[in-house]
């Protein structure tokens, strides 16, 4: 199926070019020394707390960055993004879950990051997970890597690794990679600059270790248009840009072809109350030029997908998310983000976790299209039935298509008659959902790891404690 542009070709060049202006004349605020030091060695300038990229060096380190990007599960499987297929993962660092059956909500905690995974890992079209919830009932020194650690045992599938702020965070998420196999193989990590063109001295520090050991990363700039980026979508596309860019350049330097994932964020302002937007169709306009603008360098593209400012399990939630990942998706999206997400990511929700993963079916299904050639077209099959063969029904071509998945099969979405509907309870996608999620936390099964892996990833946290927590006094 072609892709669906937003951007002319014109129209793409002119943001990357606006993005080497900013990088090369308005400038990124940057004070950390070491990084500098491998900047200006590279040619960039430097004034003031800002530091001035030159367009060569950008493109340069664009051409020379990693573009495959193949995550592996401890169960073996392999996502291999940018290879042409669509993936989805869900939303990472939820601080509260809520409850769609008592429409209330509380904070999430350790047991959550578990619980989570374990209902990702029994979700087929959820195809890579990240650690859903931020625990609160941990320091938050050690949130992060908490998060990592808690998630490994519960899923066999590709795990990414967490948003990461600090160097150290990174040195001990590879250790507990270690556990389970080669860190360049299973972990990525990704990182969000501070909007707008802003590093703080620990995440500069971050990339380099990132960079140093050779895990896939993923620039995560999460600019609000209005707020900490201009009020156009295009000027925040660039402005994003420039902060991909930026720290991808940074990266290259350490480690020249670094795998990087493309990601962008980029919400709308509304303008009402000040809060970011989630769920405006602007969102998905975004996140398609996003992929148009990451896919012109050749990255594979990451970027919301299912999203919405929504409390609960309701009309606006539907309608939002569904808007919201069929744009980027029909854009060529390599891997859209968000299954469980609510309230503009501050909230996740375990029925919300089903649902997407039946959304995401009807996506895959609308980005494949439909084919029109003879057989397809069924000229014979009508001219049968007209003729007296029985009916479409009884055609082993109705039989062939209808297996091929012409028509998306729905366990949670209501098509039956009135009085069925009614002899049943009554019940809507949110109940199903509900009664789905619990049944896959009573039985779902995950192999767990080998006693003395689970010792290893204890040990393991507890050096992240000693070395990261604040003593007090």
């Amino acid at each position: 199926m072609d892709r669906l542009n937003f951007l002319s070709p014109d129209e793409v060049k002119a943001i990357h070019k606006t993005t080497l202006y900013i990088l090369c004349e308005v400038g990124y605020v940057w004070t950390h020394k070491a990084s500098l030091d491998i900047l200006t060695g590279a040619g960039c300038k430097v004034k003031g707390n800002r530091v001035y990229f030159p367009p060569e060096l950008v493109e340069a380190s664009i051409k020379q960055a990693g573009k495959k990007v193949s995550i592996k599960g401890r169960g073996g499987a392999v996502k291999n993004l940018g290879d042409g297929n669509l993936y989805f993962h869900n939303l990472g660092g939820a601080r509260d879950v809520y409850d769609a059956k008592t429409n209330t909500r509380r904070a999430a905690t350790e047991q959550d990051v578990k619980d989570a995974t374990r209902l990702l890992d029994a979700l087929e079209n959820c195809h890579t997970i990240t650690p859903f919830f931020t625990p609160c009932d941990i320091p938050g020194e050690l949130m992060s890597l908490a998060m990592y650690r808690h998630a490994i045992p519960f899923t066999t599938k590709p795990l990414q690794g967490p948003g990461i702020q600090f160097g150290a965070e990174t040195k001990f998420a590879v250790k507990m990679a270690e556990v389970i196999g080669d860190p360049k193989e299973i972990l990525t990590l990704s990182l969000s600059p501070v909007s707008p063109l802003t590093i703080p001295d620990h995440e500069a520090e971050a990339v380099i270790e990132i960079a140093k050991a050779d895990i896939a990363f993923a620039p995560l700039p999460c600019p609000t248009a209005g707020a900490t980026g201009p009020m156009t979508i295009s000027g925040s596309i660039a402005q994003q840009n420039a902060e991909i860019l930026a720290v991808v350049v940074l990266a290259q330097l350490v480690n020249p072809g670094l795998p990087i994932i493309y990601c962008g964020r980029l919400a709308m302002m509304e303008p009402r109350t000040g809060i970011s937007v989630w769920g405006g169709v602007e969102l998905g306009l975004a996140s398609a030029g996003t992929v148009q603008l990451g896919h012109s360098y050749g990255f594979a593209v990451n970027v919301y997908g299912f999203s919405t400012n929504s409390h609960s399990v309701d009309a606006q939630n539907g309608f939002e998310r569904g808007l919201n990942a069929a744009i980027p998706a029909l854009a060529g999206a390599d891997e859209l983000s968000g299954i469980g997400e609510m309230e503009a990511g501050v909230m996740g929700s375990y029925a919300q976790m089903v649902l997407d993963n039946e959304l995401a079916l009807s996506v895959l299904r609308l980005r494949r299209g439909f084919p029109a050639d003879e057989e397809a077209l069924a000229a014979n099959v009508i001219a049968a039935v007209m003729d007296g063969s029985r009916n479409f029904l009884g055609q082993k071509h109705t039989m062939k298509y209808l297996k091929a998945g012409e028509v998306q099969l729905t366990k949670m979405a209501e098509r039956n008659s009135w009085e069925n509907w009614e002899r049943n309870g009554k019940q809507n996608m949110a109940d199903r959902a509900t009664a789905e999620a619990e049944r896959i936390l009573r039985e779902h099964k995950v192999p767990p790891l080998e006693p003395q892996q689970e010792k290893e990833l204890d040990v393991i946290m507890l050096a992240a404690e000693k070395e990261l927590v604040k003593q007090k006094s």
